[in-house]
């Protein structure tokens, strides 16, 4: 039987480098797939590597099945069957006790179907025994598995914000500490720069980090501008800058469109809807041309229009120069939102009744 591949049982495993994976194929290549992957309700919880080797070469493996109360019990299993590795580094050894830990606890606090509220809480008495019990297990002391856990759901906050860097610290590439220094630099530059002020508006187009090669004559977009990461524009403080009641225009690009959701919760926005500029030119892309870029609308608190005037979601304007935005955009967020202090990120030139930020002014 074919084994199913769950994405979200797959994430959980932290990745091979590039010559640990060279080094299993070449084992299996020379001595075929000796251990059998393991499955449970028919989904692989163990042996994606070599699954994916062997199906790729046709090296013929087997699998075994094993028996778990539910998804979390069969979780667990695969956190404390990969805690058995020799390649992790301290970080993600720590973060994989810390993921047990806090699933340990969660499991501890479910509800039972009592009616007792205090019943249904996660005592004291309780995490420190989960504590003590996992520490016994992987021959640590029960300070750093809670320490683990501490540390694991202050990641788990972090990948929701800055998940480029989040999968670097579980691929063992960077350090926590390291991580969290880059972030804490990031927010004291751009908050020493960054107006002091509270806004109810804010017009961003953020200098997008790519890594694209296109061609000579146009070119990506850092050698336009210097660009910025995913986790960069997340750690800028711009949700301390907004009114309670705000709204956020962010331009983003097809390319970048799930990409940029981690940046509009960490400024403190939802998204709500979205116009579409039609460029009417040809311009650059890998699949097709793409001749349209979107400006994502988002709110925080409660921040409709004081004018209840309809523009049509897609606006044909030709364009001009790279990345350049037309004026028309930002008279329809002035004739929408009379009200009210307004924050332009990013800004070319200053704008008439708008507080401006950015490097090219």
């Amino acid at each position: 039987m074919t084994p199913k591949i769950d994405p979200a049982f797959k994430k959980l495993i932290p990745p091979l480098s590039p010559e640990e994976l060279a080094q299993l194929e070449a084992n299996l290549v020379a001595h075929g797939c000796r251990d059998p992957l393991v499955t449970w309700d028919g989904t692989l919880i163990d042996g994606h590597n070599r699954f994916e080797i062997c199906t790729r070469l046709g090296i013929p493996f087997e699998t075994v099945a094993m028996v778990f109360a539910d998804a979390d019990a069969a979780m667990d299993w695969m956190d404390a069957n990969q805690l058995g590795r020799r390649n992790l580094s301290p970080d993600q050894l720590s973060w994989l006790r810390g993921r047990r830990h806090s699933r340990t606890k969660k499991a501890v606090g479910a509800p039972t179907g009592n009616t007792n509220a205090d019943k249904n809480k996660v005592s004291k008495l309780d995490t420190l025994k989960t504590a003590e019990a996992l520490a016994k297990e992987h021959g640590v002391s029960a300070t750093t598995i809670r320490r683990d856990g501490k540390k694991f759901e202050a990641m788990e906050e972090l990948a929701v914000t800055h998940p480029d860097l989040a999968q670097e610290v579980f691929e063992g590439k960077k350090k926590i500490n390291e991580v969290r220094r880059t972030v804490r630099s990031v927010k004291v530059k751009a908050a020493a720069l960054l107006p002091d002020a509270k806004f109810r508006v804010i017009y961003a187009d953020p200098p997008w980090k790519y890594g694209d090669k296109l061609t000579e004559d146009y070119g990506p977009a850092k050698f336009h501008y210097p660009s910025m990461s995913i986790s960069e524009l997340s750690a800028m403080p711009i949700k301390e800058l907004c009114e309670p009641d705000a709204v956020l225009f962010l331009w983003v690009t097809s390319p970048l469109l799930f990409e940029c959701l981690p940046i509009i919760a960490a400024w403190g926005f939802r998204y709500k809807t979205s116009f579409v500029w039609d460029k009417i030119k040809h311009n650059m892309g890998h699949y097709n041309s793409v001749r349209h870029e979107l400006l994502l609308i988002c709110t925080r608190g409660s921040c409709t229009p004081d004018n209840v005037k309809l523009f049509d979601s897609v606006q044909s304007i030709e364009r001009g120069k790279h990345s350049e935005k037309p004026s028309e955009f930002r008279a329809i967020i002035e004739t929408l939102y009379e009200h009210g202090k307004k924050l332009e990120l990013f800004a070319r030139q200053p704008a008439d009744n708008w507080s401006v930020y950015g490097n090219q002014l």
